[in-house]
């Protein structure tokens, strides 16, 4: 099959949300569920592009490739999805809006930049400074404005957008479940603790039970061991920046992370969809039906 050549944009794009981000949503929300695609954007800046030492091939190992396709049924549940355009590889969203390596700038960093996170140490902060391969990404350092270029055209866009979704949730229904959806390398990388290592189907991070309620978890991890698949909970993926900071129960709103792996649905060196696509694709619906069928009970008196 045809490898996906990565979309290349133009240096200089409008600053309009529409630009970095895309939201589906049913004709009227009927459930309390909120889906979002942080790390599926593909839209390379050229001038990104052109900065990396890396082929646009390359690049796109970081990408969780696919997954806003993966989900797109969801709404037809009545539930939105919002995905980011922007790759994960330029400004990654599901991380503190400045967790930030100082070698990789030219220029003294903003005092309040998290500057010593496991993430940034991993070379896998806000910006990151390498893929996932662990490859580095670029040849040289960036300069420091940089940092507020990429956070303001990308990052708040996107955390704007989506807790004005999870707000009206809240509002709409009493409450929300934002279910953030990623895909991982069938195989740990060299940065990871599992590396070298052979991953399961699927990973369910809800911080440990602190991010949502304990039914959402066992109710995606019974879905999914009902259709075949192989589920651990928490690890290697207990949750990221999007897990902590939206999974608030005791304020009405939970999260719910799931890892999938990329094997399953595609090729993971061509960057195309796999044969099993479309039935990842029709298992991850009945995933997100027990979901919501879940959540109307969940919010009965």
């Amino acid at each position: 099959m045809e490898a996906m050549p990565a979309k290349m944009m133009p240096a200089e794009t409008t600053n309009d949300d529409a630009a970095v981000l895309r939201v589906a949503e049913p004709p009227r929300q009927s459930v309390p569920l909120v889906f979002a695609s942080p790390h599926s954007g593909r839209d390379y800046p050229a001038d990104f592009v052109a900065a990396s030492r890396l082929d646009p091939r390359m690049l796109r190992r970081s990408e969780d490739s696919f997954v806003d396709e993966l989900y797109s049924g969801v709404v037809e549940l009545g539930a939105p999805l919002i995905a980011a355009l922007f790759p994960r590889a330029y400004c990654d969203p599901n991380r503190e809006p400045y967790e930030l390596d100082p070698a990789m700038f030219s220029g003294d960093l903003p005092e309040h930049a998290n500057t010593r996170s496991p993430r940034v140490l991993a070379g896998l902060g806000t910006i990151a400074r390498v893929v996932a391969s662990g490859a580095e990404i670029y040849a040289g350092r960036l300069p420091v404005s940089e940092v507020e270029h990429r956070i303001s055209r990308c990052y708040r866009p996107y955390h704007r957008r989506l807790k004005d979704l999870v707000d009206a949730t809240r509002k709409a229904f009493g409450w929300s479940l934002l279910v953030d959806c990623h895909s991982m390398p069938s195989v740990g990388g060299p940065m990871d603790r599992d590396s070298g290592l052979s991953r399961v189907d699927v990973v369910l991070g809800d911080c440990f039970s602190a991010a949502c309620s304990p039914l959402f978890t066992q109710v995606a991890e019974d879905a999914f061991t009902h259709l075949g698949y192989r589920v651990v909970r928490n690890a290697p993926y207990a949750g990221g920046f999007t897990t902590r900071h939206y999974g608030q129960p005791r304020q009405g709103s939970h999260a719910l992370q799931i890892e999938i792996n990329r094997a399953l649905y595609m090729d993971e060196g061509q960057h195309c969809h796999g044969r099993d696509f479309a039935k990842v694709q029709a298992d991850l619906q009945k995933v997100a039906a027990a979901l919501a069928a879940a959540a109307a009970e969940f919010g009965r008196p």
